[in-house]
């Protein structure tokens, strides 16, 4: 009690020690780095009030608590699903309850795709009900399925070298995980290239670096012109099993059954809620993760905690009585794993005033325990936020490395906004993505209690500061 009691009322008493003088000629700053330096170092103790209220104080698991009845309530959220929409009626009057300002709700327009019954037997050599998850936006197969002869290949450049073998045949590709962004090509384009050798459907690996026999699904992508055709994910090891199979010259058929359907677009909403600026209420800090995610597992991780601790941090910050310059806006994207369709629907209202953005941040990548920060910028505004990251000296979180970008707030780091990204541990955040393993027991509260300190700390102290971040 003692200890809260401190962190309390440290945090309004240093209210009055961060306040400066708006010192601009002609738009530019006329502060040197070093008045810039100790303007940031100066709120030291409200850092560290944010830090102990979020980490050891009476916040400490809330924001793991407040994911866990979310998601044990109402399941995973897939984009035009009634699940989707019970969740954004539910935070609605969550963030109502807890006392933030200017909640509401945005319309926006997103996809339904629903992936109904689905199958896949190998029928030779040997009957093997194979496990597998349709990728997003597939199309289905006819009622009695595809029944076709298996090619096996590792890369696309093996496909386009066979590509007279293809034709008639359920294309299975087995490439090396190497990383995220290079291997979730084979998801996003497999039925594609497959399709443009007369395949008639494709199977891809799972893009994940471990696998206890999960398939991961997510979005992939058609192109005008070539024909669609349907796709999957199947684990790894079943893709490892028919590379064998296939090296050996033994031949594979499969029979695969997919109910896959896409609707009309249906209406959602961002959800938004602020913490109204003192100062300069007309700038904005935007700090944000997504609400929507797929049909497997509950969501927790993608990005149920990206979502909890953007919540988390106004909470913390509102909870010390604290109330920062500028206006610090909680955005909760609907639509963002069909390719940030809420975020750009945001955007493209918002965007008359992306002059008055000093700040967007996401957390899209778990919250595991943190590292440091993600940061696209000005080379003065990252220099600004490695003193920023400096006050979280006390829980040894202080990189500011780079690529701050994110699904959701890329739109306005190319209109030259600066972004951040929260950056964690990733080591098992790619055995659970987009699997039925991402679910509570993936997420340790003690780390989204730092993971949220880091985000709070982060977005107080810039939405504080008596300037804007520079731009380039």
């Amino acid at each position: 009690m003692k200890f809260l009691i401190f962190a309390y009322f440290g945090g309004v008493h240093l209210l009055s020690l961060c306040s400066g003088k708006h010192i601009y000629k002609n738009g530019i700053s006329k502060r040197t780095f070093q008045e810039m330096k100790e303007e940031v170092a100066s709120y030291g103790d409200i850092a560290k009030a944010i830090i102990n209220l979020a980490v050891y104080g009476k916040a400490q698991n809330r924001s793991y608590e407040r994911l866990a009845l979310l998601v044990d309530t109402v399941g995973p959220r897939l984009s035009g699903s009634k699940n989707l929409e019970k969740a954004i009626q539910i935070m609605y009057q969550n963030l109502q309850q807890d006392g933030l300002e200017n909640v509401h709700l945005e319309p926006v327009r997103i996809p339904h795709w629903e992936r109904g019954e689905e199958s896949a037997v190998m029928l030779e050599p040997r009957t093997h009900k194979i496990a597998m998850l349709g990728l997003g936006s597939s199309i289905g197969t006819p009622p009695e399925g595809i029944t076709a002869e298996v090619l096996v290949v590792t890369s696309f450049d093996e496909l386009q070298r066979r590509a007279s073998e293809a034709r008639g045949k359920i294309v299975v590709y087995n490439q090396p995980y190497i990383n995220y962004s290079k291997t979730v090509q084979y998801r996003t384009q497999g039925a594609v290239e497959a399709a443009k050798v007369g395949a008639l459907a494709s199977l891809i690996r799972s893009v994940a670096s471990f696998s206890i026999y999960s398939p991961h699904t997510g979005i992939q992508e058609y192109q005008d012109g070539v024909p669609k055709i349907p796709t999957a994910c199947i684990t790894v090891e079943d893709a490892e099993m028919m590379s064998r199979m296939a090296a050996r010259g033994i031949k594979i058929v499969i029979q695969l059954k997919m109910a896959a359907k896409t609707y009309p677009d249906t209406d959602s909403f961002n959800t938004v809620a602020e913490i109204t600026g003192s100062k300069y209420p007309e700038q904005v800090v935007l700090v944000s993760g997504h609400l929507d995610s797929w049909d497997v597992g509950q969501g927790a991780m993608d990005d149920g905690g990206g979502a909890f601790i953007s919540w988390e941090a106004l909470s913390l910050i509102k909870d010390l009585g604290l109330r920062p310059k500028r206006t610090l806006r909680l955005v909760l994207w609907t639509a963002e794993e069909q390719g940030g369709i809420g975020a750009f629907q945001y955007y493209q209202l918002h965007k008359v005033n992306v002059s008055n953005y000093s700040l967007v941040m996401e957390s899209d990548a778990g919250t595991f325990l943190p590292t440091g920060l993600q940061f696209t910028g000005s080379e003065k505004a990252r220099a600004i936020m490695e003193e920023v990251m400096s006050l979280l000296q006390p829980l040894n979180i202080t990189q500011v490395l780079s690529h701050g970008e994110g699904t959701d707030i890329n739109f306005w780091i190319q209109a030259g906004v600066p972004g951040a990204s929260l950056l964690d541990d990733l080591y098992k955040y790619f055995f659970f993505h987009h699997s039925h393993g991402d679910t509570m027991t993936v997420m340790d509260p003690k780390q989204m209690n730092v993971a949220a300190a880091v985000w709070a700390v982060v977005s107080y102290v810039v939405a504080d500061m008596e300037e804007m971040l520079p731009r380039s």
